[in-house]
């Protein structure tokens, strides 16, 4: 688990910079997971049966360190993520300030992430300015292929790391420079576990999950699709090729977020993709709104302030 094992530290690259951005999490010291058998002294051997399966997340940390105790990795979660939403609250009132809509991609690799990205953005980019930041363990290959529908594009490196930051993002923000009343995406590192703990400052995570993957994803997975408010059911375009249960699928991920909003889509046929755009295009007018509501309330307390100056 990364808020545990300092994940990437001093790894992470952003596009561009001269020197590493180092970001680490925890420790320091690099370490295996070799765990080689080794028999106790009175272990006896069972013909019949291994006993219980092994579950290591039932513990108050929900993870396992070898050599941490569980409440010691508690306090350093708690510790990380602590820092980690300081940054993201500072990300989200950026966009706030700004009328920007952002939104947090994230899956499996291999989900369709990127591709359904460029259909998104080739949707809406003569009608609002769209920046985006990719992330991965390594290459700009993502980066090149957004760059290529003529948006502004970040690639963010995490060498070992397994997810964004709210300290990442904000770099990425300083560097893109995204405009006012605009969209802004992040794709993640395909990871379905650890970018489900970090905020990034985003309005709202967007998972995705294709229908070769498997109906039981979200029940395996549950911290992610807890923390989603949008699910793109994505590839719909194979499923007459697929023995694939769409209501099931859909079921599983109800059961871990009931408030789950659910698109049915494919990059490859368009298909619902009219329907996730439109839902986009309404989170950019509240978002707009909540911006004109803020510069509103601004001037009223400016004006507040100079009637009561005025008054003395």
């Amino acid at each position: 688990m990364c808020t545990v094992c300092g994940c990437g530290e001093g790894e992470t690259r952003i596009e561009g910079a001269a020197h590493a951005h180092e970001h680490g999490h925890a420790g320091g010291a690099a370490h295996g997971h070799s765990h080689p058998y080794r028999p106790h002294r009175h272990e006896h051997h069972h013909e019949h049966g291994i006993g219980g399966d092994l579950d290591f997340g039932a513990g108050p940390a929900r993870a396992h360190a070898p050599g941490l105790s569980q409440s010691r990795m508690v306090q350093i979660e708690q510790d990380i993520l602590a820092r980690n939403d300081g940054y993201a609250a500072e990300n989200r009132r950026f966009f706030d300030e700004r009328g920007i809509l952002a939104l947090n991609l994230v899956s499996s690799p291999g989900s369709g992430k990127t591709a359904l990205l460029v259909k998104t953005i080739e949707a809406l980019k003569d009608k609002v300015a769209i920046s985006v930041v990719e992330g991965d363990q390594q290459t700009s290959n993502d980066a090149e292929r957004i760059r290529a529908t003529g948006v502004a594009a970040l690639q963010i490196n995490t060498g070992k790391g397994c997810h964004l930051d709210g300290h990442m993002v904000g770099h990425a923000l300083e560097r893109l420079r995204p405009a006012d009343a605009s969209l802004f995406l992040i794709e993640n590192v395909g990871n379905l576990v650890c970018p489900a703990a970090f905020d990034l400052g985003e309005h709202h995570k967007v998972a995705i999950l294709s229908v070769t993957e498997g109906e039981d994803k979200p029940l395996k997975y549950p911290d992610m699709f807890r923390a989603a408010d949008v699910l793109l059911l994505n590839k719909c375009d194979l499923l007459p090729y697929l023995v694939f249960d769409v209501e099931q699928a859909e079921a599983n991920a109800r059961r871990v977020n009931p408030g789950l909003t659910i698109f049915r889509v494919s990059a490859t046929s368009g298909e619902g993709l009219p329907a996730w755009l439109a839902w986009i295009e309404a989170g950019l007018v509240a978002q707009g709104a909540k911006r004109t509501e803020s510069v509103d309330a601004l001037k009223a307390r400016i004006t507040e302030l100079e009637r009561q100056l005025a008054a003395k």
